[in-house]
């Protein structure tokens, strides 16, 4: 019984590490929360898009508004969970990678059975793929306004441009939206969000000096 039990374990686990190193290196087609969406909406805006057409200061953008340390950590910001639990919530403390974890393998929505396997993929992820791959694929599948996913969807649909050419003003207002993609208009932010993009700015230069953004920058760009 123990042994049937400990293969059955095996086979899901190598299955569950088989298709994390699938995908890095092939780009995921979708995910159920597109799916979804998609069905929902009749439609969704979403084009693939490498993270070296990407301009790097809309990457350095996300990263300063949703995890500071993303490159100093294996996946969970410690520091910032242990913040989190002292404030009464652990809401805020997730890392870019457990997003990602969320929106690749898992669903939307707050349980524990969600909570629980997204802290045994994590882990899994960070051996397994670079941060620049994590950075990129959570770049093209994280929603940014309804039904629309991934950043060469959202610098075209906010700005009229091409995610290479993002301003640092630009790149900082599409970051903001994150926590609320479906109640956040980068082009029309309110003037607390406004003053919030503009720390986000000031973030992702303080990242660029000290060295926090080495870990997913592209080389010889």
């Amino acid at each position: 019984m123990r042994r049937g039990l400990r293969n059955v374990f095996l086979l899901i686990f190598a299955a569950v590490v088989a298709v994390i190193t699938l995908f890095a290196a092939v780009n995921p087609p979708t995910t159920a929360y597109m799916i979804a969406e998609a069905r929902r909406l009749g439609g969704i805006d979403r084009q693939w898009i490498p993270i070296t057409e990407v301009a790097p200061v809309f990457a350095r953008s996300v990263v300063a508004a949703e995890d500071a340390n993303f490159c100093l950590h294996w996946g969970f910001d410690m520091e910032q969970i242990r913040t989190a639990i002292d404030g009464g919530s652990l809401r805020g403390a997730s890392t870019i990678t457990q997003q990602m974890v969320k929106n690749l393998f898992l669903w939307q929505g707050r349980s524990w059975t969600r909570k629980a396997l997204e802290a045994f993929l994590t882990p899994i992820v960070e051996i397994i793929w670079t941060k620049q791959r994590i950075l990129e694929v959570y770049l093209n599948i994280v929603e940014f306004d309804e039904g629309v996913f991934g950043i060469d969807a959202a610098a075209h649909a906010y700005f009229r441009t091409e995610p290479a050419r993002l301003t640092a003003a630009q790149a900082a207002r599409i970051a903001v939206v994150l926590p609320n993609p479906k109640g956040r208009d980068a082009a029309n932010l309110s003037a607390k969000n406004l003053r919030w993009a503009e720390q986000v700015a000031d973030g992702a230069a303080t990242i660029d000096r000290d060295g926090r953004a080495a870990c997913f920058e592209v080389e010889n760009r």
